[in-house]
């Protein structure tokens, strides 16, 4: 009868320490998605582009649902003029994010320099309604919205 009950918890100890191990390796895995970000956020900041564009797209494998990550590639493929690139990324974030004020405004100078006025008022309508920490850009828009007007009238 002791054989058993050792056995017993012999196999109970096995199993708790794997759920243990599996739950420590759930957390560090948590920590190494988060260093990516927070890693590439100071490479850019540090206007290693190169560097951080590998580490904010690194971070997209691990998070793939992380808007923030493609804004920040937008802004990159923009320093490397790469509008291509600048724009997928930018309707990327979007898709996961609608209400990222960030990539709508983005999207939209995109846009104005192209002088695509009717995608420019629908963009703006839509970063007038969801704006909070950019909401002193819409007169800016606006304002580029009217020369762009006033360039279709002459």
């Amino acid at each position: 009868m002791e054989k058993i009950i050792i056995k017993n918890f012999s196999i109970t100890k096995k199993f708790f320490f794997v759920i243990l191990l599996f739950i420590l390796s759930l957390n560090s895995e948590g920590k190494a998605k988060e260093n990516f970000f927070e890693k590439a956020k100071i490479m850019f900041d540090e206007n290693k582009m190169e560097d951080s564009k590998f580490l904010f797209q690194r971070n997209i494998v691990f998070n793939p649902k992380d808007a923030e990550s493609y804004v920040y590639l937008a802004k990159i493929f923009n320093f490397e003029k790469n509008e291509k690139e600048e724009r997928k990324n930018l309707e990327t974030a979007l898709l996961l994010e609608p209400k990222n004020e960030e990539a709508l405004y983005m999207l939209i100078n995109i846009e104005l320099e192209k002088s695509n006025f009717s995608e420019v008022k629908d963009l703006s309508e839509k970063f007038e309604i969801v704006c909070s920490k950019f909401c002193n850009k819409i007169d800016d828009i606006n304002k580029k919205l009217k020369d762009i007007d006033a360039k279709k009238e002459n």
